[in-house]
């Protein structure tokens, strides 16, 4: 089945994967792209393919989110203001930039009669759950973050126009997603202080965060299998952990980094806030249940939380070099 598909933010990290993913599988992709966060060179590879259009525009315009959405049978939402901690100095960008934009495109498939979307959330939506590896139905969910309200604020939206107007709509509640061409998060972060100064690594928080990591190519897999599976059974609205089935702390991570690049620097903590946090809003244990997503078929073939850091360490720094 050949679907016509709209990517907002398909020119950033995670969407210039997918949008490859989508060409190589017979798709023909429409990108939308306000180019602020995303890097046309990220889709250099098909930027030639009869299969890509690309837009750069802005979506917290309503009128050009009912523009770019005709012609549309499907869209998979992945623009947003990327960076959780921003939140707590500038929580009017992030109310724009994700819940207004998100109501924009809801509201311009409306118009043009789409009835499929696919959005990626976080796993920030459940702040500091108590069960962990957390399901897709724990509740209730209190986000700790503005970043992380405003990707449940959302879900919600886009749970409410599948069931009031007959839609497939699916949510990816993802771990944090890292490999090439990321520009955030704390692999790039780690690299880039130890680029300025070798002799010494700081750490924000305590050290102890734990969470799970995910390979980018692993999680546009999902994505798509799962979107397509869900297209094809003709459900309402399913959400989806995407990880891997374990977790790293930060420090680990750090080690990891400073080794990968052949360094011995003094890693110190900052000591955090709020117990040991790296910011306000800062989630101190991630681990996500990703039963559902594998009785669905799709499961990570990177490898544990580790192998994916290893990997995507040395996928930035080449990233870095280039």
């Amino acid at each position: 089945m050949s679907v016509k598909f709209l990517v907002t933010g398909g020119a950033g990290f995670i969407g210039s994967h997918l949008v490859e993913l989508l060409i190589e599988e017979g798709h023909d992709v429409t990108v939308v792209d306000n180019l602020s966060t995303g890097r046309l060179e990220f889709l250099k590879d098909v930027m030639g393919s009869p299969h890509l259009r690309f837009i750069r525009a802005d979506l917290t315009s309503p009128e050009v989110a009912r523009e770019v959405t005709k012609g549309a049978d499907a869209v998979v939402h992945l623009a947003a203001n990327p960076e959780v901690r921003i939140g707590s100095q500038s929580p009017e960008s992030i109310y724009l930039q994700n819940v207004q934009m998100t109501y924009n495109v809801l509201e311009g498939m409306r118009a043009n009669g789409v009835k499929a979307i696919a959005f990626a959330s976080s796993s920030t939506v459940y702040g500091e759950a108590r069960v962990i590896p957390t399901p897709e139905d724990y509740g209730p969910c209190y986000p700790i973050s503005v970043y992380g309200g405003s990707k449940l604020a959302s879900e919600g939206l886009i749970s409410g126009y599948a069931f009031t107007f007959d839609w497939t709509a699916v949510s990816y509640r993802l771990a944090n997603v890292v490999g090439p061409r990321s520009t955030h998060g704390v692999i790039y972060d780690f690299i880039n202080k130890l680029r300025r100064d070798p002799t010494r690594l700081e750490v924000l928080g305590d050290g102890s965060q734990s969470k799970s990591y995910v390979h980018v190519s692993d999680t546009v897999r999902a994505m798509y299998q799962l979107f397509m599976k869900a297209l094809e059974k003709g459900v309402r609205y399913e959400a989806f952990n995407i990880g891997t089935p374990d977790r790293i702390s930060v420090l680990e991570i750090a080690k990891i980094v400073a080794e990968t690049m052949g360094l011995s620097p003094q890693i110190y903590t900052t000591g955090g806030v709020d117990g040991g946090r790296g910011w306000r809003g800062d989630v101190k244990v991630m681990q996500l249940s990703i039963e559902k997503a594998v009785s669905w078929g799709w499961s990570p073939q990177v490898g544990s939380s580790r192998d994916v850091v290893r990997r995507a360490v040395t996928e930035v720094l080449s990233g870095f070099k280039a």
